[in-house]
């Protein structure tokens, strides 16, 4: 295998690993990167899967990027949009940093009204789960039913702290090797070359040679985040269907305590535990695929 600092990084040229670590019999994908404006020149970036007019939207958690749904897309083989938050991947930061869904659902808000001709089910993990919240109570027109997988309003600083910790690590690399082994301790399940394009994906060579990841590339943000308020009273808001996908190995940040209330703010519904960690798609993409299939198509 070549050395990182051989060749220039192509977002495209990966999906063959993919395609080869879970054994998926699918064509070369069609793929484009895109961006919209949200406010004045600022942007906000993804992956257009597919030509035709996309039937989900997938968002991904903190400290991630677009890419983290490649093999969920390559499985699903339908049309999708997955976006990168302010802060992250190609998006531009917004005003309040990388970590506020307050703000990052104002951005979604603006970016599906020009991406979306109807409303589509809305997938958001983790943090993109807490922005997906916030835009299906407030614009229920973009959205036709929401999937949040393993994330509730109760998850707090000390039921992710084994997330957070990793996350905020140290703030640059020496080189690429010490970015990848500090990866691969934190998810000794994966296998070294999907950590390793998903690295790829989500940290930057600066020219003195030192690694850092794409969301924290940006300075500090100047102003404070507006308050979310009460998410389990948006909860009990969400007029479109709901589904909650929680993940069952150890670093799941969504306990039992949590599953109960989700119940009771939303009687109706659908809750699916998968045999994975925190990052679903990352574990067990094939799984989450198979639940989201047929999302969008139901009564269709």
């Amino acid at each position: 295998m070549p050395r990182v600092d051989d060749f220039t990084y192509d977002e495209f040229a990966y999906f063959h690993e993919n395609i080869a670590e879970w054994d998926l019999d699918v064509a070369a994908p069609r793929v484009r990167r895109f961006f919209v404006a949200v406010d004045g020149l600022r942007q906000l970036s993804g992956l257009a899967w597919g030509e035709s007019a996309p039937e989900l939207v997938l968002i991904h958690g903190g400290a991630q990027n677009a890419h983290t749904f490649d093999t969920v897309a390559l499985a699903l083989d339908r049309p999708l949009l997955a976006l990168d938050l302010p802060g992250h991947g190609h998006s531009d930061a917004g005003p309040h940093g990388p970590s506020s869904p307050r703000t990052h659902a104002t951005d979604i808000s603006r970016a599906l009204e020009q991406l979306l001709e109807e409303p589509v089910p809305l997938v958001g993990m983790s943090l993109g789960g807490l922005t997906s919240l916030l835009v299906a109570r407030e614009r229920p027109d973009l959205v036709s039913e929401l999937v949040l997988i393993d994330i509730t309003p109760g998850v707090n600083a000390d039921k992710a702290r084994h997330i957070t910790d990793f996350v905020n690590g140290p703030p640059t690399f020496a080189d690429f090797d010490e970015l990848l082994a500090r990866t691969v301790a934190h998810n000794p399940t994966r296998a070294e070359s999907a950590l390793r394009r998903g690295i790829l994906h989500n940290a930057l060579r600066r020219d003195d040679g030192t690694w850092v990841w794409r969301h924290q590339q940006h300075a500090a943000p100047a102003l404070a985040a507006p308050a979310i308020g009460d998410l389990w009273r948006v909860l009990e808001e969400v007029t479109v269907p709901v589904t909650l996908v929680r993940a069952t190995w150890s670093s799941s940040v969504v306990d039992d305590e949590d599953e109960a209330r989700f119940r009771q703010a939303q009687p109706g519904a659908e809750i699916i535990h998968v045999a994975a960690g925190h990052s679903v798609q990352g574990d067990n993409p094939l799984e989450l695929a198979a639940l989201l299939r047929e999302r969008g198509r139901r009564g269709g």
